[in-house]
């Protein structure tokens, strides 16, 4: 998932020149954006160029999309905002794979101050209305840890799952831990292993694990004027290194950015691109093995 940055100047970089990233899409599955930010940056000219491709370049579309916001406090309200985006890309010739749900419950915690009973409801209801207007698309959720703890993540899941259930709805496709790895910088040692538990948690309910990998350092390097792109590529695999070492093995490996970094994206034989940073890490890191999301 490239950053937004600069009016999508990074995916738009990627639509234009796929002959500059070959070998690296050869290595992933998934190219995601932000369903706001793709339906705001580009035109439906340049969608209809570009959507259709995908396909034929072995790429499926992904969007991370609000499930419950404060601009959509109800599940209905944020189906009915999303939905009028994703057909506008299905016009334009793009086949939505998945949806990942952009933090429902830390947003009704932090944003909308309501209870998790209240985010268990409405991200319920979000899904029963994509599941039922969008039967074939994978659905799942994004959350952040540490700020919402292992225990607290689990509960989420296990209580969206039953409520789920007694709604006659599908469940969760995917569970996504978006870590904000710089908090473990300061001695807290046993934090990778509570994601390998989370992790495990997930596989044992048969819901798909996934984690982002970023920079987390880069913010604050950036602002001590310490950080370029090259603190992105080995923020991302120092990341690789240390969850690989409590022997987590994601089912989904994302590396996005949200950031105004790597400034570079193509091409990929270059030095600390954005593509040169996935294709290296998914050499290291990622099996052929690795299922679809």
């Amino acid at each position: 998932m490239p950053s937004a940055a600069s009016n999508g100047r990074s995916l738009r970089e990627l639509l234009v020149n796929p002959d500059q990233w070959v070998q690296t899409r050869s290595r992933i599955r998934v190219l995601g954006y932000a369903d706001h930010w793709l339906n705001s940056q580009f035109s439906d000219a340049e969608l209809k160029q570009w959507l259709p491709n995908l396909s034929k370049q072995g790429l499926k579309l992904g969007l991370e999309v609000g499930a419950v916001k404060p601009w959509g406090r109800t599940g209905a309200k944020a189906f009915d905002i999303g939905r009028r985006m994703w057909d506008r890309f299905r016009l334009d010739g793009g086949n939505i794979y998945a949806l990942a749900m952009d933090e429902p419950l830390s947003a009704v915690r932090r944003e909308l101050h309501e209870s998790n009973e209240y985010a268990v409801e409405q991200t319920a209801q979000f899904m029963a209305l994509v599941r039922k207007e969008y039967p074939d698309v994978l659905v799942g959720d994004i959350e952040p840890y540490p700020s919402l703890e292992r225990d607290e993540l689990i509960s989420f899941i296990d209580a969206l799952q039953h409520k789920l259930q007694e709604l006659n709805v599908r469940g969760l496709d995917f569970f996504r831990v978006d870590v904000d790895w710089m908090h473990f910088v300061y001695g807290n040692a046993v934090a990778w292993p509570r994601i390998k538990e989370i992790e495990n948690a997930c596989r044992q309910r048969g819901i798909r694990f996934g984690l982002i990998y970023w920079a987390a350092d880069y913010p604050q390097l950036d602002r001590m004027h310490l950080a370029d792109d090259s603190t992105w590529y080995v923020s991302i695999m120092q990341q690789g290194y240390d969850y690989a070492a409590v022997g987590g093995t994601p089912d989904q490996y994302v590396i996005e950015s949200w950031l105004e970094a790597p400034q570079r994206t193509l091409p990929e034989g270059g030095r600390w691109t954005l593509t040169r940073s996935a294709l290296d890490f998914t050499r290291k890191f990622v099996g052929h093995e690795q299922s679809d999301p």
